[in-house]
């Protein structure tokens, strides 16, 4: 059974970003629709996929071919081109899309200024016209930008046939854990009631776990803060030891130990500041009763 998809590929300008988010009554949407690579496109493979686009069109994004060009080779050499739906955007911002006359009503698509909209079996063009619109209307990270585009899409019906799973992808370069590949945000909602609401909560886990530390958001591990630290890892278990409201080093070691645990360790620093985002999950999950 051919996906009924709706989905958005983008190119965020000030950052270099490429991604794509995508939605659909469809098992594991994520395996199958978004592909991209850094500092070289963005495509969504859609309705009744062919998979290959997404590599094969990489490969020509990387040669420096234009995003229209793209698409016009790869369904020129497909037979079955007519039930394909396509979108691409290269690392210019060029966007271009193919639907095929064969795909499912409502089936269509709409491009923009660094973005590409489609979608098939959707309840009606509206849909795509809502995610284009959120999307030009919208400031902030690409990751949020893209959700709410499915968002959009999802409040204007969405897929004709009801939800099942949502995806995004983000690249950039260095982006991932780690910073050894570019696979900046990969998260997927496989199957799910309400796919595009637990796509949302996954992002902002992501932030939490993984977002940069601004300057701004830094405060010292002293006095009070200190102890508030030294307080909840005692009743964690981290650490054996008087309450002082001195960050010394059994109380550094105890809080690394609890980062790591906790999966904070792009957010851990070996100075005398503490991101509050830590400090604001402790106090939230670790609270005294």
């Amino acid at each position: 059974m051919r996906p009924s998809t709706f989905s958005i590929a983008a190119l965020d300008r000030s950052t270099g970003e490429f991604g794509v988010a995508v939605a659909s009554k469809f098992l594991a949407v994520g395996s199958a629709v978004p592909w991209a690579k850094a500092g070289v496109g963005a495509i969504a493979t859609q309705a009744w996929a062919n998979l290959s686009y997404g590599p094969n069109g990489l490969a020509m994004l990387e040669q420096g071919i234009a995003a229209e060009e793209v698409v016009r080779r790869l369904t020129e050499e497909d037979n079955d081109r007519e039930h394909r739906q396509l979108g691409i955007v290269d690392r210019s911002g060029n966007a271009a899309a193919w639907t095929g006359k064969e795909c499912f009503n409502w089936a269509g698509h709409r491009t923009g200024n660094g973005f590409t909209c489609q979608g098939n079996i959707l309840v009606a063009a509206a849909v795509v016209d809502a995610m284009a619109t959120s999307f030009e209307r919208t400031t902030g990270p690409l990751p949020e930008r893209l959700v709410t585009a499915l968002e959009a899409g999802q409040a204007e019906g969405g897929d004709s046939r009801g939800q099942q799973s949502a995806a995004i992808s983000v690249v950039k370069e260095k982006g991932s854990y780690g910073g050894f590949i570019d696979r900046y945000i990969d998260l997927r909602v496989d199957d799910h009631s309400t796919p595009i609401v637990e796509l949302r909560k996954l992002l902002e886990m992501h932030r939490l776990y993984f977002g940069t530390t601004e300057p701004a958001n830094l405060t010292r591990l002293a006095g009070n803060v200190a102890k508030e630290v030294q307080e909840t890892l005692t009743r964690l278990g981290y650490y054996r030891g008087e309450i002082t409201g001195v960050y010394d080093l059994k109380t550094k070691d105890a809080f690394r130990k609890f980062c790591s645990v906790e999966n904070f360790e792009e957010r851990w620093r070996e100075d005398h500041f503490v991101d509050r985002e830590i400090l604001n999950f402790m106090r939230s999950r670790y609270k005294a009763s």
